[in-house]
């Protein structure tokens, strides 16, 4: 079992940034692959980026390459997100979620067995 805790989110204005971070709690957290996803008013929850135990294996969403940083901190049991010159379209509830089965992490929802309860990010002026 784990446990996943976000928290960064907010109300920021177009082109400032944001850093989300993920706590997690319970068995070794380096054996899961993590996954941020996110979801907008109306719409499906959608893969945002991943990365696999070690960082070695990194996957971003086409919209966010270049400007989001998936990173974790083994030691910390910390997953973060970096998000850099947000966009309105950027607005979401961001998850974060941990894979036992997925080794080099995964884009697919279904991977992901464990999920955090979603940290809220609005981009608006």
């Amino acid at each position: 079992q784990v446990q996943l805790v976000e928290s960064g989110g907010g109300l920021v204005q177009p082109v400032c940034s944001l850093r989300l971070s993920c706590a997690a709690f319970g068995r070794t957290f380096s054996s899961y692959a993590l996954g941020w996803f996110r979801q907008a008013p109306g719409k499906e929850r959608g893969f945002v980026a991943s990365i696999d135990g070690g960082g070695g294996y990194i996957y971003y969403r086409g919209s966010v390459k270049g400007r989001f940083t998936i990173s974790r901190d083994n030691a910390k049991n910390t997953v973060y997100l970096q998000m850099n010159s947000l966009r309105p379209e950027d607005t979401a509830v961001y998850y974060c979620a941990a894979s036992a089965a997925a080794m080099y992490g995964s884009t697919a929802y279904a991977d992901y067995g464990y999920w955090g309860q979603g940290t809220q990010v609005t981009v608006s002026s």
